[in-house]
């Protein structure tokens, strides 16, 4: 199965409905495989309180504003998402929302949402989680800001709905995220540990860190998307524009093909003529009459020879049939075939 490519509108939308639209015509075209839209208003997130707690000063693209005119200005207005689901339906693009209150899924239920994000923020509520769950439906859980237990804990409640299917997402909440704090390998750890699939969801400039995470397996790789940066957008200074993320879709599918699969096998005795052949096996060794040889002559190393393509015998029984005699007369550039050889049942048993 494909890496699960979705491209996160988050606050790219710029408030402007066509711009979103469009957004979505775009994201197909770029053989992403889903959209995720984010559904709240300031009040699901916060406080409209202007004492200095709710004041961003984190070291952010966004410090010295205060938490609820930020929401005010990212979030989506709440009637864009039956339009934005309708239209994905219509053109074949998966949709589906993070959903931050108890209103948020409710309203994504009356329109079918097939798959749930529990954004890193919201790792730690586990109420919301636990209604979530209840809802039946797949979850991808960002680990964000986790500490301790809290995704074990965010984990078992998403269980215990007897809900299982589940994908934790590897997050690094910075934006964008350097590079060097990505630990990618965590990702791969934590899926192990509790036994659910795994994904990133990358803030980081450039293709890298979701390419090394698709070689590390990775079931899903969500980034940041948008229209066009000279529109600017909240999110736009760690997005992707149209280019860089067919790009990106690019190369994620390219990376996927390259690894493969540990369940590949060529068998030792494999005909050349099947259908199932590794391609560009036909250029393989095989063992072929390098020269005339008359019935009841042996063969040799003069006359047999280990060349391509690989129609003949395995170049692996080379030794084994030198002394041999042909059955038949070989024309030069016959591929060698064990009928054509003076063998015992005994000696073949042996071969």
């Amino acid at each position: 199965m494909g890496v699960f490519i979705v491209a996160e509108l988050s606050a790219n939308h710029n408030k402007d409905l066509s711009l979103a639209k469009e957004s979505l015509y775009a994201i197909k075209e770029c053989q992403a495989d889903a959209i995720k839209l984010q559904t709240y208003t300031p009040d699901s997130l916060t406080l409209n309180c202007r004492n200095d707690f709710f004041k961003i000063k984190s070291n952010t693209i966004w410090d010295n504003k205060y938490l609820y005119d930020l929401y005010n200005e990212a979030c989506m207005p709440l009637e864009w998402n039956e339009e934005l689901f309708s239209l994905a339906k219509k053109i074949g693009l998966t949709c589906f929302s993070s959903a931050f209150d108890i209103s948020g899924v409710d309203l994504l239920e009356s329109l079918d949402n097939p798959i749930y994000k529990i954004a890193s923020f919201e790792i730690t509520d586990i109420p919301l989680i636990s209604y979530i769950a209840s809802r039946n439906k797949p979850i991808i859980l960002s680990s964000g800001i986790a500490m301790g237990d809290e995704i074990k804990e965010a984990v078992n409640v998403i269980k215990a709905q007897n809900n299982t299917d589940i994908t934790l997402l590897k997050c690094t909440s910075a934006y964008p995220a350097p590079i060097n704090e990505m630990n990618l390998l965590q990702m791969v750890k934590d899926a192990k540990k509790y036994n659910i699939k795994y994904g990133l969801s990358d803030h980081s400039l450039g293709f890298n860190a979701s390419i090394i995470a698709t070689t590390l397996k990775a079931s899903i790789i969500e980034k940041h998307f948008v229209l066009d940066k000279k529109k600017g957008g909240l999110d736009s200074a760690f997005s992707m524009d149209c280019k860089e993320f067919r790009e990106l879709v690019r190369l994620i599918r390219e990376s996927q093909d390259a690894i493969g699969s540990s369940d590949y096998k060529i068998e030792t005795l494999i005909d050349i003529n099947t259908e199932s052949n590794p391609k560009g096996r036909e250029f393989a060794r095989s063992l072929f009459v390098s020269k005339d040889i008359k019935k009841g002559e042996k063969l040799s190393l003069d006359n047999v020879r280990s060349v391509r393509p690989s129609n003949g015998l395995s170049p692996k029984y080379l030794y084994k049939i030198i002394g041999k005699t042909a059955k038949r007369n070989l024309e030069f550039g016959k591929p060698l075939e064990w009928q054509d050889i003076e063998i015992s049942d005994i000696e073949m048993a042996d071969i």
